[in-house]
């Protein structure tokens, strides 16, 4: 069991780094030169994917268990 609370843990600094590392690029990006790459979106839209698709999983999940267990 303290193996699955710390995949959790991890899984979940994973999804939050992905978020904050690409609102800074977005960030840095804006003051350097004023605008933002295509690419850099298409990184922006598949860190929000991931780790909404990370946060969104654990709780149909969560949902599922408690569903089957009444």
């Amino acid at each position: 069991m303290e193996d699955q609370k710390g995949f959790k843990i991890s899984q979940y600094a994973c999804a939050v780094l992905l978020i904050v590392s690409s609102i800074a690029l977005v960030a840095y990006q804006v003051v350097e030169i004023d605008d933002v790459a295509g690419g850099l979106l298409y990184y922006v839209a598949q860190s929000f994917l991931l780790a909404g698709s990370i946060f969104g999983l654990d709780q149909y999940i969560r949902i599922i268990k408690k569903h089957y267990k009444n």
